[in-house]
């Protein structure tokens, strides 16, 4: 709801500028210019949402989630202890996390929620949750499909360039990020 009043505001602001400046055709040339970038974009993103989404299915179906899944389970047991009496909270986190390698957080996050939901108490979040959201947001991804496309689809000759910096600032605020919530639910425990 604040986001639309601000966009509101930004826009309006723009109008007011543009014709008190008396660039009001420059303003109407490059909201259409912006517009016709803005579906170039989402349709070229769109064919590597496809691909990968269908890369995620085929690994699904083939097994190698549930490969991946074993691979995780000493993981998640320490990071999420829940998982060790609840085989669907396990499978719904190994999914996610998965998901989020490729890169496909559009993929992950349906099972973020159906995970986050098995994990909510009443109306409190509870820790494992709060790692649940800090490992969303921070995403550790091995192939990072959705800045590759965006790269791509910008005229980048080699959008797989920036995987050891992707590698390494994902998993250094996973990290921290884990770290601190663990802390802070230790802190905080009522």
């Amino acid at each position: 709801m604040v986001m639309s009043w601000v966009w509101t505001g930004m826009v309006l602001l723009s109008i007011l500028c543009g014709a008190i400046l008396g660039n009001g055709s420059a303003l109407a040339a490059a909201t259409v210019q912006g517009a016709q970038a803005g579906i170039t974009l989402a349709i070229s993103m769109a064919g590597s949402l496809c691909l990968w989404t269908g890369v995620g299915r085929l690994m699904e179906q083939g097994g190698l989630t549930q490969a991946l899944s074993r691979l995780l389970r000493p993981v998640l047991y320490r990071v999420f202890p829940g998982t060790r009496t609840d085989a669907a909270l396990a499978r719904d986190l190994s999914a996610n996390i998965c998901a989020n390698f490729l890169g496909l957080g559009n993929a992950a996050t349906p099972m973020g929620i159906q995970a986050a939901k098995r994990m909510k108490r009443g109306d409190t979040a509870t820790d494992e949750l709060c790692r649940l959201i800090v490992l969303n947001t921070a995403s550790i991804q091995l192939i990072p499909a959705n800045v590759a496309a965006v790269r791509s689809a910008l005229g980048c000759a080699t959008p797989f360039d920036i995987l050891p910096a992707v590698w390494i600032t994902s998993l250094c605020s996973a990290a921290l990020g884990v770290t601190a919530a663990w802390l802070l639910g230790k802190v905080w425990r009522e």
